[in-house]
C-alpha cells in the first residue's frame, strides 16, 4: 500500500489516485513514466517562459517520480538489468540538478530522451508478457 500513497503523491491527483488504486505493477510504473514526461515537458515550457519558480516545482516533482521508479526496482529478481536502470535513475537524478541550476535545455532534452525510451519499453511489456504466456500454453 505504501507504494500505491508514493504514487499517489507524485501525482497530486484525485483522478490519478483513483486509477492508482485499481492498476497492476505494470500500469503503475507507466504512470509514473506519464508523470515525469509530463513534469520534463512542463519545467521546458517554464525554462523557456523564465518561469523559474514554476520550473523547480515541476524538476522538484520529477526528482520525486524518479526517486519511486528507483524505489521499486527489485535487485533480486531484476538482477543487472534493475543494476543498470539504478545507475540511470541515478544519473537522471543529477542531471535533473543541473538542470535546475543552470536551466539547461540541452541536458532536459537528454533527460527527456532516456526517460521517452525507457517509457516505451515499459509500453510494449504487457503485450510482450502476454505473448510469452500463450507460448507457455501451447508448449503445455
Amino acid at each position: 500500500m505504501r507504494a500505491y500513497s508514493k504514487v499517489a503523491d507524485s501525482y497530486g491527483s484525485v483522478q490519478v489516485v483513483t486509477g492508482v488504486a485499481t492498476a497492476d505493477n505494470i500500469q503503475l510504473i507507466q504512470m509514473l513514466f506519464d508523470g515525469l514526461n509530463e513534469s520534463l515537458s512542463s519545467a521546458k515550457g517554464h525554462i523557456q517562459n523564465h518561469a523559474i519558480e514554476e520550473k523547480s516545482k515541476a524538476l522538484s516533482r520529477a526528482g520525486r517520480i524518479v526517486v519511486v521508479l528507483q524505489g521499486a526496482l527489485d535487485f533480486e529478481r531484476g538482477g543487472e538489468l534493475a543494476q543498470n536502470l539504478n545507475e540511470l535513475y541515478a544519473y537522471v537524478t543529477r542531471r535533473l540538478f543541473h538542470v535546475n541550476a543552470y536551466n539547461d535545455l540541452e541536458v532536459l532534452d537528454e533527460v527527456q530522451s532516456l526517460i521517452q525510451s525507457i517509457a516505451q519499453a515499459w509500453q510494449t511489456l504487457p503485450s510482450l508478457l502476454n505473448q510469452t504466456q500463450s507460448e507457455r500454453r501451447y508448449a503445455n
